[in-house]
């Protein structure tokens, strides 16, 4: 996105738009330290994006981002009044799209204070660097920005959510009562059973389960979850299924396996009963230490080739060398006198 010029303009008069900034950080690998965006206008607002590449004071070792309201761009801030708004920060996997990391947020923001909201702990930098996980591709990182306009008679009923959410971790980080992780694309989402919208993939292999462990879905109606929770469990299962049903034993190295821990460990807190499929996630955790073995075979195999190679080169060399060549006693005497 191009930096738009906004300095002197009254955004005060700006309409609401559904609008997206995409922010496309190259040579990721090289930042260290806090780095801003470019200011960018959605829904008739300046705003920038913090990144915090290695994570900030509270967060080492995770991707940090913030968004704040750029106060710097709008002539008219110190004028009272008051926005409701609806961010949105993702990290963009660009392998699966339906993996896409989403954090989502319904607050105040006004003239006086409540205009940055932050995700300290956004993922993993060990998650977020791991080149199978498609987050960063030729060390490029996709950072967007979504913000859109909530209306006042529902932010009374958002106000109560927080109010007994207690999640709020301080004063310049707005409480983030719909923070969601993996969030799919829309379009890439179907009605599954009427407990929610669930990615196309998963559901032929929810749907399957599903009829062999019907109490996955009575535990949940009787449970009386809301509905974003259902839909969070079921997404959540459809992970690990889909990922045991398309990986291979070769794909269980030590960055397969990570990877399916972290799907087995979210699963784990959905509350289904995980019996008949634990087994099924231990065998394919066990197959690290086969294809440890595997490739230390085959690369032993591969050495032994290459010394078989250079022996049977070595042999050739030698019988070109002994043609006419006679032996010779290397301690005899030279001697002098008579040949």
């Amino acid at each position: 996105m191009e930096n738009q010029n906004t300095k002197g303009k009254d955004f005060e008069k700006s309409p609401w738009k559904n609008d997206q900034f995409t922010w496309k950080i190259n040579n990721f690998s090289k930042y260290d330290s806090k780095t801003y965006s470019e200011s960018f206008v959605l829904s008739g607002f300046p705003w920038r994006i913090i990144m915090y590449p290695k994570g900030n004071k509270n967060s080492l070792g995770y991707l940090s981002l913030s968004i704040y309201l750029d106060i710097s761009e709008i002539d008219n801030f110190r004028k009272e009044w008051r926005r409701y708004v609806n961010l949105e920060l993702s990290v963009t996997n660009q392998s699966i799209g339906s993996l896409t990391i989403v954090k989502e947020t319904e607050q105040e923001f006004k003239s006086s204070n409540h205009y940055c909201w932050s995700v300290d702990k956004f993922i993993h930098l060990d998650e977020l660097r791991n080149s199978w996980n498609g987050f960063i591709v030729n060390d490029t990182l996709i950072i967007k920005a979504r913000i859109t306009s909530v209306k006042d008679r529902f932010y009374k009923r958002l106000k109560v959510d927080e109010e007994v959410s207690e999640t709020e971790s301080s004063p310049a980080q707005p409480i983030s009562v719909m923070e969601n992780s993996m969030m799919p694309s829309c379009d890439n989402l179907v009605d599954f059973k009427g407990l929610g919208r669930i990615e196309k993939e998963f559901v032929p292999l929810l749907e399957e389960v599903c009829s062999q462990h019907p109490s996955l879905v009575d535990n949940q109606r009787k449970r009386k979850r809301t509905p974003r929770f259902t839909e969070w469990a079921f997404t959540a299962l459809g992970r690990v299924l889909h990922f045991l049903n398309t990986k291979t034993v070769k794909d269980m190295n030590e960055d397969g396996c990570h990877n399916l821990q972290i799907l087995w460990e979210e699963l784990e807190t959905v509350g289904f009963d995980l019996s008949w499929l634990e087994p099924h996630f231990q065998s394919a955790m066990s197959k690290k230490n086969y294809v440890q073995k595997y490739e230390n075979v085959k690369k032993l195999r591969k050495n032994v080739a290459t010394l078989e190679r250079n022996l049977a080169k070595a042999r050739k060399q030698l019988v070109e060398a002994e043609k006419g060549f006679v032996e010779k006693d290397l301690d005899a005497k030279l001697g002098y006198g008579t040949p």
